[in-house]
């Protein structure tokens, strides 16, 4: 029974990717999700921050037209992962759209992830009811996702702030309030 035991909890910390680690350090070249403790929230110091991979993909309201994280190099980006079947995504939006407008003067990009959407019209009167104006990739099948090493897919609403070098400095996996995440944009916006 102790064995059993001891092997479900080692099972379990693998899954989550704990470690023992009292801040998520990612380690490598790219981006690879580390979430000590099982923490909703991780920071990553400068030092250790890694390259968010190309994620791009078809822009939500113009089809045909491309979308990607590495557009809005020089500006922090807040990439948000949504889907309008998503109950906390349907809370958290308006919120988005408020940090959205409190930071874009500082050079902040909100960019949106649209996920398992598989009718377009969908998401897009889901954006158009809701007053969203930030742009969103369409990507329903989440292949972006499958880029992010370690990253749980099936945490949506979750938030991916980028710096202005395009490395990841923190992994939001919870719906936020534009009071949680504006103070956090605004003090890696304010980095060198």
């Amino acid at each position: 029974m102790k064995r059993l035991l001891a092997l479900a909890v080692g099972a379990a910390l693998l899954v989550t990717g704990c470690a023992a680690d009292k801040d998520a350090k990612p380690g490598g070249d790219t981006f690879n999700f580390v979430s000590p403790q099982g923490k909703l929230d991780n920071f990553y110091d400068i030092g250790s921050r890694q390259p968010i991979p190309k994620l791009s993909g078809e822009d939500l309201m113009n089809p045909g037209k491309q979308l990607s994280v590495t557009d809005y190099a020089g500006k922090v980006v807040v990439l948000n992962l949504w889907g309008q079947w998503c109950a906390p995504c349907r809370r958290e939006s308006p919120e988005i759209e408020k940090a959205h407008q409190q930071t874009k003067a500082a050079g902040v990009q909100v960019l949106g992830l649209d996920v398992r959407d598989p009718d377009r019209a969908a998401p897009q009167d889901f954006m158009r009811d809701r007053g969203l104006t930030y742009p969103s990739i369409y990507d329903p099948p989440g292949r972006s996702l499958v880029q992010l090493t370690g990253y749980p897919r099936n945490v949506i609403p979750s938030t991916i702030v980028v710096d202005k070098k395009q490395r990841v400095a923190a992994v939001l996996l919870r719906d936020l309030l534009a009071s949680d995440l504006v103070p956090i944009v605004q003090r890696i916006a304010a980095e060198p």
